[in-house]
């Protein structure tokens, strides 16, 4: 009889943690989250959609910032050591692709990339890993519409307009969307020589600003300017170096990309500035979304989509709090 009521008990834990297996399960999820600019806006918005997500699920999330390619595969086996079993990164350098995948295999971990897709040795997208990024075209071409509109509502002829390309073609979204802007400008007159490379050290304000120089100072005959890039950053760059050399805020249309704080406070200065608009990417789905769609890779074994793409809304100084609002961002 003692050993039957042993095994009885015995059978009721055991069906007790059959019940309580996948919530004690989900307890236990940990996932990563490694972007390689931890001090930017758009990544600290990542990382608070991230930690919205964890809170609504019960995982635990890990956050890492690693700047370059040594921090980031320091971070992964961090992760490894840590239990995590599943991590989304922004890597510093999209050619560490295979290193990255060798990496997180080596430690057991699903990977999934977010905004910077990674390339292999011959550089072409490493399709098996599941990726969320922006699709770069269609917001260079977002912003190239922008700038053609606001060129019409102030009357320019493209003839007499100069463009500004604040490049940085080591990143392959940064050539993607200013590219995508650079089709709409020559479909509606731009011709390919008043179009400008301003390539920056870094994706900073102050690059962008020193590259920007540089053109303006080569052209003084040009009065009337536009510029974009990567980022709100390279816009606004060019358009504080408009500034410097004198040309009034009616000559400049900056549009950058983001929505960043640096772009919302534009929009706020008393008086308009030559930057007049960003096409705001939600870090939500990037942050937010990544974060489920790991959680229930780890937890119920259901792989994302190889390839998601985002898009972005045009934001100007009269419309940006209903446009930050319609993207989850106030």
């Amino acid at each position: 009889m003692r050993f039957l009521r042993k095994a009885l008990v015995a059978s009721a834990f055991a069906v007790t943690a059959i019940v309580m297996g996948t919530s004690a399960y989900a307890e236990d999820v940990k996932i990563g989250f490694v972007v390689k600019q931890p001090e930017e806006p758009w990544f600290q918005d990542e990382w608070k959609f991230a930690d919205q997500a964890a809170k609504e699920k019960g995982f635990t999330l890990v956050k890492i910032g690693a700047e370059d390619g040594e921090k980031l595969m320091s971070a992964i086996d961090n992760l490894g050591a840590q239990g995590v079993q599943g991590f989304v990164v922004c890597t510093p350098d999209v050619k560490l692709g295979p290193g990255i995948v060798a990496k997180a295999a080596a430690n057991n971990l699903k990977l999934m990339t977010v905004d910077d897709r990674l390339v292999g040795a011959d550089g072409k997208p490493l399709e098996d890993v599941p990726h969320m990024g922006i699709s770069a075209t269609k917001i260079g071409e977002a912003v190239g519409q922008a700038i053609v509109d606001e060129m019409k509502a102030r009357g320019w002829n493209a003839d007499e307009v100069g463009a500004i390309r604040v490049s940085y073609d080591q990143l392959p979204t940064a050539v993607d969307r200013v590219e995508g802007a650079i089709s709409v400008l020559k479909n509606n007159g731009f011709k390919t020589s008043s179009i400008f490379d301003a390539p920056q050290a870094k994706t900073d304000t102050e690059a962008a600003l020193n590259a920007a120089t540089v053109v303006l100072n080569a052209h003084p005959d040009i009065k009337k300017w536009v510029a974009f890039g990567l980022n709100d950053e390279a816009a606004l760059g060019a358009v504080r170096a408009s500034e410097s050399v004198g040309i009034p805020a009616a000559n400049m249309i900056g549009v950058g990309i983001g929505g960043a704080d640096s772009a919302i406070n534009e929009f706020k200065k008393p008086q308009p500035t030559g930057f007049v608009g960003s096409v705001i990417i939600s870090p939500k789905r990037h942050g937010y979304e990544t974060s489920l769609n790991m959680y229930s890779w780890v937890a119920d074994d259901k792989e994302p989509e190889k390839l998601i793409l985002t898009s972005g809304s045009l934001a100007k100084r009269d419309d940006y709090q209903k446009v930050r609002k319609d993207l989850g961002l106030e």
